[in-house]
């Protein structure tokens, strides 16, 4: 009887991961043509009008659709960032974009955690091989390596927010490196959503490759290299210590 109920509650628990498995599936078939640059372009109007008459209602239904987007990992979030800048600007747009994603990232995090992260943490941490040495590395070194996979720019954004849960991230250090580490990314996307406004009169669709141009990259590149130095550090005092009880 303990081991039906055991099996039943593991199903329960691995619901939420199945159901944003199945959305985004779905939502690959299903809502492309409506979530993307095109959808904006052709309803810019209506979304201002509806921005300018009612400015508080918007940004509350932008958050929560951001949300929604990541949480069932839709397609749609690069032009929902986009989207945020036209509203409302770089500032708050960068706001409203960076708290939607995050929302939407502890949603995935809290049902992979709940589905599969605690068991599969566990057993690692009772395991001897390659696996459980490569969690204990990110175990001792977990903010630098958070924020790494935020900042580099082709780690994709459902991986960053699926891995942590499965090596068992506290919530509270995944919430704040989410928040902080996409938002040098989110910026560059915010102010190119908030120029789209001559994009459209022109005809044109946005430069998304902007964040791989020199002058946006290399920033970016700075930021991993500050990320990865505690890493780096941390090395080389091991190794110090080591050398000094070598020599005595």
């Amino acid at each position: 009887m303990g081991g039906t109920d055991t099996v039943t509650n593991g199903w329960l628990a691995r619901l939420p991961i199945i159901g944003i498995a199945v959305a985004a599936v779905a939502g690959a078939v299903f809502l492309r043509d409506y979530l993307s640059f095109e959808s904006l372009a052709a309803h810019r109007e209506a979304l201002l009008a509806y921005r300018d008459a009612h400015f508080v209602a918007a940004a509350v239904l932008f958050v929560m659709a951001y949300t929604g987007i990541v949480a069932l990992s839709l397609p749609g979030a690069t032009v929902a960032t986009l989207t945020g800048g036209f509203l409302f600007g770089v500032f708050p747009g960068v706001l409203f974009n960076v708290s939607g994603a995050t929302l939407g990232a502890i949603a995935i995090f809290l049902a992979a955690k709940a589905g599969f992260g605690a068991r599969l943490a566990a057993r690692i941490d009772a395991g001897d091989g390659t696996v459980a040495r490569i969690k204990r590395g990110i175990d001792e070194n977990q903010w630098s390596v958070l924020f790494l996979i935020r900042l580099v720019p082709a780690v994709p954004f459902f991986a960053a927010n699926l891995l942590p849960a499965l090596v068992g991230v506290p919530l509270g250090r995944f919430v704040v490196t989410t928040f902080f580490g996409i938002m040098p990314g989110a910026l560059v996307y915010t102010s190119v959503g908030a120029g789209l406004g001559s994009v459209f009169e022109k005809g044109e669709t946005p430069d998304l490759g902007i964040i791989f141009e020199p002058q946006i990259l290399l920033p970016l590149l700075g930021l991993c290299a500050l990320a990865v130095l505690p890493m780096v550090l941390k090395v080389w005092r091991g190794r110090a210590v080591a050398d000094e009880q070598g020599s005595l």
